[in-house]
């Protein structure tokens, strides 16, 4: 197993996951709050997504018992995953396969670029992917000319617009189609200066476009949305019949995966082919469902290859609390009931994995510090856990991950900040009656900023930031322990 789950958990290296350049949530989400035509894309996109999950899910009387069941299999898989992990290796090697082992993004690309080069080609048609985009596999082989088309439209749109993708299931979900016309118009060859930007015209072009790729590219990349352990058999979910064409066609096929991804049998899979289309498409069932264990001779591709990435799940799964993001199946509901993600977007989140599950993943994957501004990326109104199919309890990984950072924080700088004495003073004032009665009185000296316009707009330092964007509301005239003695209660 290439010392996979031997010795200490080790974190993806620096920087692994995060989009290029990225700045910190809070200065991110600033700029786009402030672009009107990305909220309108979101607002509009999300709303729909949402609407069609829920008429699907609702007719379903035993929805709840599934999300249980989906829970209870992840759960159970990742306590033995060292195990299920090499059944799935004999499996798929017995099948003809051959499996690489990879501790992080960099072993990882290495694989797949001296498997790519040792066929000799400069071209390689891929099936949307996450774990591909979280080790920089395009850019990796890029560095050695060796070109990697994306054949999923939205990743396709994202590719050719020199973007990232900002959802999980819908990568171009923060363009519209007037400026998905004009991507194509400027970026793709041989495209109809008449092009207009009617969806269905938008999908030919993309769709001839793409042709010429599958039929003269020898290899394909992919990932892999579940792996069966019982037979070795890979599992990739997909709206477009583009995964189902890199999938065959090509004579050489790499899958690369994270070690997460398993599950123990067929009958465990059956349920989450059950959640992950209503989850994330609103579909009764998935369009296209391809499986493969191995090689067949005269049937798909000659050569074929299974990459299983740790780059920082095995540190994951040490954490007690953290270890349940990897039952996540990237099916993206919570991205869509989110009331941050909606205004922001996922570009906001400097990661890979966008959206309240990117919030609680990447800084696992990365190692807190490295993401320390995510797990603020939240109101913790905990719409995500009502919408996962597995039951992440994502607003309790938000607290811990941010108690993480308090503590590390702490370590780091011997002297405490601002916040640590704020907080340090509050609970000195609120650990006896006495002290908190005399600070709810000294409070009504408030009520003078506020005297004119019946709220208090503007405060003076260090309580000037909290003011800064919003209204503080004028303290009360009387407690409530002075209301309540006044009309003959007992005080303690």
């Amino acid at each position: 197993m290439s010392g996979i789950f031997l010795g200490m958990p080790v974190h993806a290296p620096r920087g692994v996951g995060a989009l290029r350049g990225a700045e910190p949530f809070p200065v991110a989400a600033r700029t786009a709050l402030a672009n009107t035509q990305l909220r309108r894309n979101l607002g509009h996109a999300t709303a729909t997504i949402r609407a069609k999950r829920a008429a699907v899910v609702s007719e379903l009387d035993d929805w709840e018992e599934l999300r249980r069941a989906g829970e209870a299999i992840k759960t159970a898989t990742m306590t033995r995953l060292d195990e299920h992990l090499e059944q799935l290796e004999r499996a798929f090697t017995a099948r003809g396969g051959t499996v690489h082992w990879a501790r992080d993004a960099n072993e990882a690309n290495e694989v797949v670029t001296r498997l790519v080069q040792a066929t000799g080609e400069r071209e390689v048609v891929k099936v949307k992917s996450m774990a591909t985009q979280e080790i920089g596999l395009n850019e990796a082989l890029e560095a050695v000319g060796i070109a990697a088309y994306e054949t999923d439209l939205a990743e396709l749109i994202v590719q050719l617009g020199h973007d990232t993708p900002s959802h999980i299931l819908v990568p171009a979900i923060h363009r519209n189609r007037s400026e998905i016309r004009e991507i194509f118009l400027r970026e793709m060859a041989g495209v109809d200066p008449m092009l207009t930007d009617e969806p269905r015209m938008l999908a030919m072009a993309a769709r001839a476009h793409l042709r010429r790729k599958f039929l003269s590219a020898k290899v394909g990349i992919s990932g892999a949305n579940f792996a069966v352990a019982q037979t070795g058999t890979l599992v990739v979910l997909e709206s477009e019949g583009n995964g189902r064409m890199c999938l065959t066609l090509p004579q050489t096929l790499i899958t690369v995966m994270g070690i997460e991804k398993l599950v123990p049998t067929w009958t465990d899979l059956e349920v989450f082919l059950q959640l992950l289309p209503r989850s994330s498409t609103g579909e009764r069932m998935n369009p296209y469902t391809s499986t493969w264990a191995g090689r067949h001779e005269g049937d798909g591709p000659r050569d074929v290859h299974l990459v299983l990435v740790d780059n920082g799940r095995t540190a994951t799964l040490a954490d007690e609390i953290g270890r349940q993001v990897l039952n996540c199946i990237k099916c993206s509901a919570c991205m869509n009931v989110c009331p941050v993600y909606e205004r922001t977007g996922g570009h906001a989140y400097g990661s890979v994995y966008p959206g309240p599950i990117g919030a609680v993943l990447s800084p696992q994957l990365t190692g807190i510090e490295d993401n320390a501004s995510l797990p603020y990326a939240s109101t913790l109104c905990g719409a995500c856990f009502d919408a996962c199919p597995v039951r992440i309890d994502i607003p309790s990984v938000l607290v811990h991950l941010r108690a993480k950072h308090v503590e590390q924080q702490r370590e780091d700088h011997r002297l405490p900040s601002a916040e640590a004495l704020s907080m340090a003073a509050a609970s000195w004032v609120m650990s006896t009656s006495t002290r908190f009665s005399a600070a709810e009185k000294a409070s009504r000296i408030g009520r003078l900023l506020g005297a004119r316009r019946g709220r208090i707009t503007m405060l003076p330092p260090p309580f000037s930031g909290w003011s800064a964007s919003r209204d503080v509301p004028l303290p009360p005239r009387e407690s409530f322990r002075e209301w309540w003695a006044g009309r003959g209660g007992a005080t303690s």
